[in-house]
């Protein structure tokens, strides 16, 4: 193998030159050549985008993949250069456990039933999640990452370079500083202007890439909108995904409780003669996802029963009343329950003996039982 020994020496030359002046810099013993004070900035603030970017870059990754062996999987695949495997998310995984808990359970019970309709959320939660995760990671993660790994590289090597012409231009300061000969002081002067125009054009370089921070960050803002827009569609779904089953859940667990209610009065009711006008009139009510109070009071003074189902004859305890925002529209059964409208402001309290999901609800002057489920209850 031939090397080229003048080039070998002159490298080694260089390179002990720099270290000298570097290290007489650090002692003080050598002047350094500074920048100017908007050179100085740009190297700030290139660094300030630098770190930040790391940061942020890092806890998205975080906050789309929780799990950290996975995110370590993910980062080894994508460092071989080959597609990361399909993985289901969480809420996929969930859905696929109560689908088949309910095909055990029996789909046709009603327990079975709410663990598909749940399972069928979750499902369409865990699709939402993926989308997600998909287009943060295009939209805003890979611009990031290409930031660090292309523009902040070649701005890092610039910048050695420069640091480089730099020392190579305070040696030769130095040199002609220490040149007594005329013929040495010529030559360093000559090599003075040699490696000032190195320098200079280094230094030129240097700051068109560091000025080009300002358009990165018009980039990463823009990719930042687009992230934001994206989480919002997510938890948009995932919001309706909800009102969408607990609807389901509301109307279902009326039907389920009412009929073990019914069956359950059905058995313990004394005979028709002998019952009294407001049981008979609970009795008669239609098939609604509302729940008969009396059936769970059994036992209880008839005057707390009719308190119950004729709202409008009870009075407010003296504390223990909230006020509840309305989640959705609901339709009364009959005249004991008060109709909601979304998003409207009411006043609601619970009575001894009443099931613990309905409440008395007051608006105005007008009265009657309403779901929880259909509240958001406040302060």
């Amino acid at each position: 193998m031939d090397f080229n020994v003048k080039k070998l020496a002159s490298d080694a030359g260089v390179f002990f030159s720099r270290a000298m002046q570097f290290t007489e810099e650090k002692l003080g013993q050598a002047e350094k050549t500074e920048l100017d004070a908007h050179f100085e900035n740009l190297l700030a603030r290139a660094d300030s985008t630098k770190n930040w970017t790391e940061k942020i870059l890092r806890q998205t990754e975080v906050l789309l993949q929780p799990n950290p062996s996975a995110r370590v999987e993910e980062f080894l695949y994508e460092k071989l250069d080959r597609k990361v495997p399909s993985r289901v998310t969480n809420g996929e995984l969930l859905a696929q456990y109560m689908t088949e808990a309910a095909n055990d359970f029996g789909p046709g019970t009603p327990y079975g039933k709410t663990l598909i309709k749940v399972g069928e959320t979750q499902r369409r939660l865990g699709a939402a999640e993926r989308d997600f995760i998909h287009s943060a990671s295009i939209n805003f993660l890979t611009p990031l990452r290409n930031f660090l790994e292309g523009d902040w590289r070649t701005i890092s090597k610039e910048r050695r370079i420069l640091q480089n012409r730099r020392l190579d231009l305070d040696a030769c300061k130095a040199r002609l500083k220490k040149a007594k000969a005329a013929e040495a002081k010529a030559a360093a002067e000559h090599e003075l202007r040699l490696t000032q125009t190195e320098f200079d054009r280094q230094a030129e370089v240097t700051r068109l890439l560091l000025e080009g921070i300002s358009s990165t960050h018009v980039n990463h803002l823009r990719c930042l909108h687009e992230f934001v827009e994206s989480q919002t569609n997510y938890y948009a779904q995932c919001y309706q995904y909800m009102l969408d089953l607990q609807k389901q859940l509301g109307s279902s667990k009326g039907e389920i409780f009412s009929g073990t209610f019914v069956g359950n009065a059905e058995s313990t009711s004394p005979p028709a003669a002998a019952t009294s006008p407001p049981a008979v009139a609970a009795a008669t009510l239609p098939a609604v996802p509302t729940i008969p109070v009396v059936p769970t009071i059994v036992g209880v003074p008839n005057t707390v029963a009719e308190s119950v189902l004729n709202p409008n004859e009870v009075k407010p305890p003296a504390s223990g009343t909230r006020k509840a925002r309305v989640l959705y529209d609901y339709e009364a059964a009959d005249s004991t329950e008060l109709a909601l409208l979304a998003d409207e402001m009411i006043t609601v309290y619970s009575l001894p003996g009443m099931d613990p999901d309905w409440l008395i609800g007051e608006r105005g002057n007008q009265k009657g039982k309403v779901p929880v489920t259909y509240l958001e209850l406040l302060s």
